[in-house]
């Protein structure tokens, strides 16, 4: 039997306690929120704290789970080449600990935005999806499944709480 493959990642949606939520500038997708790619022997929550870390320069701790996302479809990577398999994605509301604003090798630039004004710095529908989803948490968890053909399409396909 041959094992799917699966990218598992992390997102954080982080607060300054402020009414702020952390944006970063990705150099391929342009204004989300951080996270990325669990690595090999890595939990989710370590994961994102250091993709945090790395991509923002803050520190920062994670107080809950908002978002369980599954994007389904198999699309190409920005180098229009490599194949992306399917992805489950994890967002969790996070709080800023400490730390300084800094851009890394993957955003050029970082900043914090009133929670309000987020989706309009926000083009991705994914990622815009996963936001407005965090917007409307009630105390149960998002379960979101879409579908992209690549980066700037999205189809959701199911929806519901958990």
């Amino acid at each position: 039997m041959a094992f799917p493959t699966h990218i598992v990642s992390a997102g954080g949606i982080v607060e300054d306690g402020e009414g702020n939520i952390l944006l970063v500038k990705a150099h391929d997708d342009g204004w989300v929120y951080p996270g990325g790619i669990t690595e090999i022997g890595e939990n989710l929550i370590d994961g994102l704290l250091r993709e945090i870390k790395e991509e923002s320069g803050i520190d920062a701790s994670v107080s809950h789970l908002v978002n369980v996302v599954s994007n389904t479809a198999i699309h190409k990577w920005h180098d229009g080449v490599t194949d992306v398999p399917t992805k489950v994605m994890f967002d969790f509301v996070c709080q800023a600990v400490g730390g300084e604003l800094t851009t890394s090798d993957e955003t050029s630039d970082c900043k914090w935005v009133p929670k309000d004004k987020v989706l309009d710095f926000i083009a991705l529908p994914a990622i815009r999806m996963r936001y407005e989803a965090y917007l409307n948490y009630n105390g149960s968890v998002n379960y979101l499944e879409y579908y992209t053909a690549n980066t700037k399409d999205c189809e959701l396909k199911l929806q519901r709480l958990i």
